[in-house]
């Protein structure tokens, strides 16, 4: 496997108007503060989950992240992005993968 078969991770945080409402954008702050070599941390659009956030999705897993709190930002980026155990107990049970 060479450098550039590596599949690079993706953190999108929704950025739009219900999730901002729920402290979205102190969430991606986070994620930026915190940051993890070959990942990529992007504020986005609406992820159509409104309500359920703030929502966060990692690709390419399709891991699902929903009520995200600044506060867990470090929890996931210890156990999932670094450690590739997603955390399940803050997954969005209304999507499947």
């Amino acid at each position: 496997m060479t450098q550039n078969d590596i599949v690079r991770k993706t953190v999108l945080v929704c950025q739009n108007r219900t999730c901002r409402k729920q402290g979205s954008a102190k969430v991606l702050t986070a994620f930026q503060q915190n940051s993890v070599p070959d990942v990529e941390v992007v504020g986005c659009g609406c992820l159509g989950q409104c309500g359920n956030g703030p929502m966060v999705l990692v690709l390419p897993e399709k891991v699902w992240y929903c009520g995200v709190h600044s506060q867990e930002v470090q929890a996931v980026v210890t156990e999932h992005l670094q450690g590739s155990h997603p955390i399940q107990a803050m997954f969005c049970r209304k999507i499947r993968a």
